[in-house]
C-alpha cells in the first residue's frame, strides 16, 4: 500500500489485482476491512502471498486468511486463561518461600543481601529494574499499595506479599532470576516439576514471552522462540522440534500438570478441540500441521 493511507474501495482493488480469491460480498469484505483492519490482516495473508510484490498464490482465498486470524485469536484466548494460572501459581511460590525465609525484610524485594544489587541500584548509566517499576505511578495506580504508603509513611516500600500482586510476569521472573539464594531457587523450581533452576528460568522466559504475546494481541501462529527450549525429562518435543509453538504448549501443560492435573487435562482438551474444529479447511489444516507443527 505504500506510505499513504487508503480507502477501503481502494484496499479491495489492491488486494482482487495481486490474485486474491474475494469470496464473500463486498458488503462483508468492507466490514471485515473497518473491523480488524488492512495492515493487521497482513499479517495473515502474508503466508498465502508467493513474492515480494505480494501476489497471491493461485487459489488463495480471503476467507482463508479470515479463518486464519480468528484461529489466532481464539488460540491467545485460550493460551492467556492457562497461562494466568500459571503466572498467579509462580507469583505465590516465589512471595510465600522467600518471604518466610527472610521474615525480618518484609520488603526484601529491596534488600541487596537477598536480591542481586543489579535488580535494585540504579547507576549513573542505567536504571534499576525496581526504580522503574516502584515509582510513583505504580502507587498511585495500585489502590492496595497507595492505601499502604497512606498508613506506613515511613515506609520505602510495602511487603512483597502487596507488592509482587502488582509486578507483571516478566518482572516478576526477573525478580526470581536475581534472587541471591539457590535453595529457594530450586525449591521453587522443583515445585513445577523442574530440577534445574537453570531449565526452568529458560522455559518460564518463553512463557512469558508468549503471555506477552497474547495479552497485547501480536501474531501468535507463526511463532518461533528466539532460541531452543530445554530439555525437560517429562515434555515430550516432537523429535528435535524445541522452538515451534506446539513445543511451548507443551512446555505449558507441563507447568499446569504441576498445579492441577485437571486443568492441564482442560487446557489440552481446549487446544484439540480448536485445531480439530479448524482441520475441515485444508488452507489451516497445513498451517497448524506445519507452522504451528501441531499432528
Amino acid at each position: 500500500m505504500g506510505n499513504k493511507a487508503t480507502i477501503i474501495k481502494d484496499q479491495i482493488e489492491i488486494l482482487r489485482k495481486r490474485g486474491l480469491n474475494l469470496d464473500f460480498e463486498d458488503s462483508k469484505i468492507k466490514e471485515f476491512l473497518l473491523d480488524i483492519g488492512y495492515y493487521r490482516l497482513g499479517f495473515y495473508w502474508h503466508h498465502f502471498e508467493m513474492d515480494d510484490d505480494h501476489n497471491f498464490v493461485k487459489g488463495s482465498k480471503l476467507s482463508d486468511v479470515i479463518a486464519l486470524y480468528y484461529l489466532d485469536v481464539d488460540l491467545r484466548s485460550i493460551l492467556l486463561r492457562y497461562l494466568n494460572r500459571i503466572e498467579i501459581h509462580f507469583r505465590t511460590k516465589v512471595v510465600y518461600y522467600v518471604s518466610n525465609k527472610f521474615r525480618d525484610s518484609p520488603a526484601w524485594f529491596a534488600d541487596d543481601s537477598i536480591v542481586n544489587n543489579s535488580f535494585i541500584h540504579s547507576t549513573p548509566y542505567k536504571t534499576s529494574m525496581l526504580n522503574r517499576v516502584y515509582n510513583p505511578e505504580f502507587i498511585n495506580n495500585n489502590k492496595t499499595l497507595k492505601k499502604h504508603h497512606q498508613n506506613n509513611p515511613e515506609d520505602t516500600y510495602a511487603p512483597a506479599w502487596k507488592t509482587l500482586e502488582f509486578f507483571t510476569f516478566g518482572v516478576l521472573l526477573n525478580l526470581f532470576k536475581n534472587v541471591r539464594s539457590e535453595d529457594i531457587k530450586k525449591r521453587v523450581s522443583e515445585s513445577l516439576g523442574f530440577l534445574n533452576p537453570n531449565k526452568f528460568e529458560n522455559l518460564m522466559s518463553t512463557v512469558v514471552l508468549i503471555r506477552n504475546i497474547c495479552s497485547h494481541g501480536d501474531v501468535l501462529y507463526d511463532f518461533k522462540t528466539p532460541k531452543g527450549l530445554s530439555v525437560v525429562p517429562g515434555i515430550d518435543f516432537v523429535g528435535s522440534d524445541r522452538s515451534s509453538l506446539n513445543a511451548c504448549i507443551k512446555v505449558i501443560a507441563y507447568l499446569l500438570e504441576h498445579i492441577s492435573e485437571n486443568r492441564k487435562n482442560d487446557f489440552l482438551k481446549d487446544i484439540d478441540e480448536l485445531f480439530t474444529m479448524n482441520f475441515n479447511n485444508d488452507a489451516i489444516k497445513v498451517i497448524i500441521n506445519e507452522k504451528i507443527n501441531y499432528k
